[in-house]
C-alpha cells in the first residue's frame, strides 16, 4: 500500500492516471502533449506508477502504450474505507462520552 499512496501523492501522477482513464490507454508522447511536463518526465512518472501496480505498459511497435490497472486503486479504496469506518466508530464513542450518553 505504501507504494500506491506514495505514487498517488504526486499531483502530476494523478493527472496522468486521469488522462489514461480518459483515453483507455496512451503513450508517453500523447500524455506529454496534454500535460505541462516533458515526455521524459512522463516516462519517469509512468515508471513510478508501474512499480506501484497502478499502470501497465505494453510495446506496440516502437512505442509503449500504458493503461490504468483499476484493481490496485480498488484495494487502496477498500483499505481507506476500513480506516474511515474505524475512525467513525472511535469518534462516535468520543461523542457519546462527551454528551454523557
Amino acid at each position: 500500500m505504501a507504494e500506491v499512496f506514495a505514487a498517488l501523492a504526486d499531483p502530476t501522477r494523478r493527472r496522468i492516471l486521469d488522462a489514461l482513464a480518459a483515453h483507455g490507454e496512451a503513450t508517453a508522447t500523447v500524455l506529454a502533449a496534454e500535460l505541462p511536463v516533458s515526455r521524459q518526465a512522463i516516462v519517469k512518472h509512468l515508471g513510478v506508477l508501474d512499480r506501484a501496480g497502478l499502470v501497465a505498459g505494453h510495446r506496440e511497435g516502437r512505442e509503449a502504450r500504458y493503461r490504468v490497472i483499476p484493481e490496485r486503486l480498488g484495494v487502496a479504496a477498500r483499505w481507506m474505507d476500513r480506516v474511515a469506518a474505524a475512525w467513525d466508530t472511535r469518534l462516535a464513542a468520543i461523542k457519546r462520552l462527551a454528551e454523557g450518553k
